[in-house]
């Protein structure tokens, strides 16, 4: 099927969820809440825990519970999960990324990488108690306006 025969939809204004998995939902909600400082916004045992990115929302999932499926009826999510390391980039402007970059290191994280791209926008890596890679850059990296 080729778009030019498919019913008009309206473009996407953003990403609305970001998944990455982890098994170890207690050390998970401790980065993400404590040293990362995001939101939380929901927990469900040892299945997700939830939390608040601006206006994104990022789901970090048991990829055991998940696999399962829903076990309630009236939510009926599909059974997903992921194997292996996942990725998640965080925005913040020039004096954001360096003052991450020093947060991180005094709380003992340590920095994979550091640079700056062509275009001059700079990105800051680091893993996840989960090994997920975790971006922290300037959204001028794709958006040059800003």
């Amino acid at each position: 099927m080729t778009d030019d025969i498919l019913p008009p939809a309206p473009p996407f204004p953003g990403v609305l969820e970001a998944a990455l998995y982890a098994p170890d939902l207690d050390a998970a909600e401790a980065f993400y809440g404590g040293t990362l400082g995001l939101e939380k916004i929901a927990r469900v045992s040892d299945r997700h825990v939830f939390f608040r990115a601006g206006h994104t929302v990022v789901l970090i999932f048991n990829p055991a519970r998940t696999r399962e499926g829903p076990s309630n009826p009236d939510m009926p999510v599909p059974p997903h999960g992921a194997e292996g390391p996942g990725h998640l980039c965080l925005a913040a402007d020039a004096l954001g990324v360096q003052a991450w970059w020093e947060r991180l290191t005094a709380a003992g994280i340590a920095i994979e990488a550091d640079f700056h791209w062509p275009n001059g926008a700079r990105s800051i890596y680091f893993r996840d108690p989960a090994m997920n890679s975790v971006e922290i850059a300037e959204p001028r990296l794709w958006f040059p306006d800003e």
